[in-house]
């Protein structure tokens, strides 16, 4: 269950599903009480001595020291979640200071404390995705009505609404920046049908449509990751294409077609657009689409979701490799090929200090790996213990890792 091809199409039909909502009822926050730190457990998975000693005192007061090397850390503080695990990347964000989750009702929580900050149920639809800019978080509208809202974080209060239009199928954020929201919609037919649909700009000061474009005929909705960068708006799907817009105009700079699906996360450095093509990692100038370089692994062996942080390329592979990059130029850094038989494959990463963070798919040796940043060398892996074959997620804030697994929240310490 670890592996990526075999959860492809059960996944598709259930972000379609969440699109249409169709045959979804959301589901709620689970019946688990706060267990003790000791129930829910921890696993040090490590073999290589690592991490830090000593402690943290932070702006909330509080202390808290690393375990021992080799050994993971317990979670500082855990909470229920009402996770749908169908919004991919976007289900777990981290928006100045709360910790929100995809789901019903949606819930801001203190990073530091782990306290509910706000609750708003009914608010969006089944598996939206968490979509942030300009400091806002921008989502589908739960009414189905066409309308998408952003709201503060701080406090879960609406601040913004706007709608492409009536001749529109549900309109589903996929990416915003500091002057606009971009969203992919279906048309609508006179049958109620939609063949055809848009990918569109609306204004986050107006809320007026800055731009729409038609995308061609029998191109998916679904699968959609996109980001922002330079002023091109980038974003893969399931029908295997990477393309490329001007984020002003929305004109179409260039497409291309990878050979694999891309369908979590891609990376971008600079001027580079950096996306897993089965066996490769390929790199695209973000202006033109000329491939500027392309990095090959073993046979038969392809390449999960690459993250750029702090300069550095990193990425995991299906024969439980764990590679870094130099994301200009595409040059090994270094490349882990002993974690089989300890760790499971990576899809979503975070960074602090010395430590890489792993979060991984269902996987008996998974949960959240630390890697030594500068030798790729296991430290060890935490893992709630519990069975959940839903995928771990995991993003830094501050000295501070919120994991996320199944209905259950943690706050890991990352010092």
């Amino acid at each position: 269950m670890g592996r990526r091809d075999g959860h492809a199409v059960s996944r598709r039909q259930a972000i379609r599903l969440a699109g249409t909502g169709l045959g979804l009822a959301v589901l709620g926050a689970g019946a688990w009480g706060c267990t003790p730190e000791e129930e829910t457990g921890a696993s040090g998975g490590g073999t290589t001595p690592g991490g830090s000693k000593g402690g943290d005192t932070n702006k909330g007061g509080d202390t808290f020291t690393t375990p021992p090397p080799g050994t993971a850390p317990k979670p500082l503080w855990q909470q229920k979640t009402a996770n749908d695990d169908l919004a991919g990347i976007h289900a777990l964000a981290v928006i100045g200071g709360a910790v929100v989750v995809s789901g019903d009702p949606l819930v801001g929580r203190d990073a530091v404390s782990g306290k509910e900050k706000w609750s708003r149920p009914g608010v969006t639809i089944p598996g939206a995705k968490l979509i942030t800019g300009g400091g806002t978080l921008y989502l589908a509208s739960a009414e189905y009505d066409g309308d998408v809202v952003g709201l503060d974080p701080a406090t879960g209060k609406e601040t913004w609404r706007s709608r492409l239009g009536k001749e529109y199928e549900q309109p589903r954020p996929i990416a915003a920046d500091d002057r606009h929201v971009y969203v992919l919609a279906g048309i609508l037919e006179e049958d109620l049908s939609s063949p055809t649909n848009v990918i569109a700009a609306i204004d986050t000061t107006s809320g007026k449509i800055a731009w729409r474009e038609k995308r061609d005929t029998g191109t998916e909705e679904f699968g959609i990751t996109a980001t922002v960068v330079g002023g091109r708006l980038a974003y893969t799907d399931f029908r295997k294409n990477v393309t490329v817009r001007d984020t002003t105009t929305g004109r179409q700079l260039w497409t291309k077609k990878i050979g694999r699906s891309n369908y979590y996360r891609f990376a971008v450095h600079e001027d580079l657009l950096i996306v897993p093509d089965g066996q490769r990692l390929r790199a695209f100038a973000l202006a033109a689409g000329t491939e500027r370089w392309s990095l090959a692994n073993e046979k038969f062996t392809w390449f999960n979701d690459p993250q750029v942080l702090d300069g550095v390329l990193y990425a995991s592979d299906s024969a439980y490799g764990m590679w870094a990059v130099n994301p200009g130029t595409g040059k090994q850094i270094w490349h882990n090929n002993d974690l089989v038989g300890s760790a499971a494959e990576a899809w979503q990463f975070a960074k602090v200090g010395g430590t890489l963070y792993g979060a991984t798919e269902h996987d008996k040796h998974g949960g959240v790996h630390a890697f030594d940043a500068a030798t790729g060398k296991l430290r060890w892996t935490y893992n709630d213990n519990t069975g959940e074959n839903q995928k771990w997620y995991v993003i830094a804030t501050g000295k501070r890792l919120a994991a996320m697994h199944a209905k259950r929240l943690y706050a890991l310490p990352a010092v």
